[in-house]
């Protein structure tokens, strides 16, 4: 793939370009008539807004998905959902093992840059590891809800179902299409039905362990074994989960309009759902614009962090927040070098954890901002919308409908970034290498703190 100057293009910018024409794509599609549920186009915006919250698996939209569209246009939904969450280059490749044939070398080193890994050598072992593994986990959790649809929903409705659900669910996308027996609340109708929340909840997990975790934990099958991104992840992904379960429970216990009249145990389940779905998959099986403000801001910190590199979730992702809090950790205690399991990390790490925390956090602040100027929305609530974007989440406090258009065009450029903008960032900090400077200003002591 070249440029307009002839230039091969850097693997980096092929997986932006690509990611950008699959949107516009689907963009063009929703917008036919055919698409909408009341056969009149929904109008280019409205389609466009969808089809980049489903490419970048974030799932804000500007209305009902089972109210806007059509069966075509949910079609059209998944598909997008699909290949955003795998990515373009996962679809592709699935499309060169099924003609057989040869991944070249440019291939290979877009693969690996889209998986997040290093090496190039395994590349295509891993990317089949991924599809096979994609396709089982979504096949298993679309027979689980399918059975549980089938006695009360009936065979047509409950395959639809437990397969777009399997799928939004997996790819971390947190579209619905259950508008005509909710009434448009979505997962919140099945806020009490265990069998739906903890196989959504399962999905959501996988996906945003990472390709690489899935593959090391099948080769390897013991946390001794386990390298150190893989033990991280697992431990981090368990803390943050263990942990949000607690937070939200103890701040939404007595909310009347959350858990306040549930039974304990649906208490505890929608509380465990609610710390998983935050972490990019954007279901809600409680009314997030009736969250106590408590709630609110632990949910916009657990959206940013987000899953594992290489994996269908975003946010800045697991490893890197906790790279960060070990080096504050490490300075307060006067240390020099951040480790972990007696492994030292290398100082640029750090640094990348660092700088990309800082730029997604000042995009989160002043993108709210920017919507509280143009739109009928209080900061919390906006804040809560950028950070959704940003970390391709699609949870809501009920304000997308009400952003103005330059608010809607911003969120739609936040969830592109949030989805392509991060990962090649990343992947420039992981695959770049540092130029030398040929010279050095002279130090100077500044004061922090």
């Amino acid at each position: 793939m070249r440029g307009k100057t002839g230039k091969k293009l850097l693997p980096t910018q092929i997986i932006a370009i690509s990611f950008a024409l699959v949107i516009l794509a689907g963009a063009v599609l929703l917008c036919l008539p055919i698409a909408s549920r009341n056969g009149q186009s929904l109008g280019f915006r409205t389609s466009l807004f969808t089809a980049t919250s489903a490419t970048c698996v974030t799932g804000l939209i500007l209305g009902d998905t089972w109210t806007l569209f059509s069966g075509f246009g949910q079609a059209v939904i998944i598909t997008l959902i699909e290949i955003g969450g795998l990515g373009f280059m996962s679809v592709a490749s699935l499309v060169i093992f099924m003609l057989r044939r040869k991944i070249g070398l440019r291939q290979r080193l877009v693969i690996a840059q889209a998986l997040s890994v290093e090496e190039i050598a395994d590349v295509v072992r891993i990317q089949k590891w991924v599809l096979w593994g994609s396709l089982i986990v979504q096949t298993t959790g679309a027979l689980v809800l399918f059975f549980r649809f089938l006695p009360e929903y009936g065979w047509a409705r409950g395959a639809k179902w437990g397969v777009f659900h399997a799928i939004s669910a997996f790819c971390n996308a947190g579209f619905d299409i259950v508008g005509d027996v909710s009434g448009g609340v979505g997962m919140m109708y099945f806020a009490d039905d265990p069998v739906v929340l903890i196989t959504l909840m399962t999905l959501i997990v996988v996906g945003g362990l990472g390709f690489f975790v899935w593959q090391e934990i099948a080769v390897r099958r013991s946390f001794r074994k386990f390298g150190i991104y893989t033990r991280l992840v697992l431990l981090t992904s368990g803390v943050l989960i263990l942990a949000g379960a607690l937070l939200f429970g103890i701040l939404e216990w007595n909310n009347p309009q959350t858990l306040g009249a549930m039974p304990v145990w649906q208490k505890i389940l929608n509380a465990f759902f609610q710390s998983v779905t935050t972490r990019t998959a954007g279901f809600a099986s409680l009314d997030q614009a009736a969250l106590t403000e408590g709630s609110k801001a632990v949910s916009v910190l657990w959206m940013l962090i987000g899953g594992a590199s290489g994996s269908t979730a975003g946010g800045v992702k697991m490893v890197t927040f906790l790279v960060l809090i070990l080096f504050v950790i490490s300075r307060a205690r006067g240390k020099s070098n951040v480790t972990v399991f007696h492994r030292t990390i290398p100082q640029a790490k750090v640094l990348d954890a660092a700088a990309l925390i800082s730029l997604v956090l000042g995009l989160a602040f002043l993108g709210a901002i920017f919507i509280t100027a143009t739109s009928p929305v209080g900061f919390t609530d906006a804040l809560y919308e950028t950070a959704s974007a940003l970390a391709t989440v699609g949870l809501t406090a009920g304000v997308t409908p009400l952003l103005s258009v330059p608010a809607q065009i911003m969120i739609m450029i936040f969830m592109y970034f949030g989805r392509v903008g991060i990962l090649t960032i990343s992947l420039g900090f992981m695959m770049g290498d540092q130029a030398e400077e040929r010279f050095r200003y002279a130090y100077t002591n500044v004061l922090i703190g």
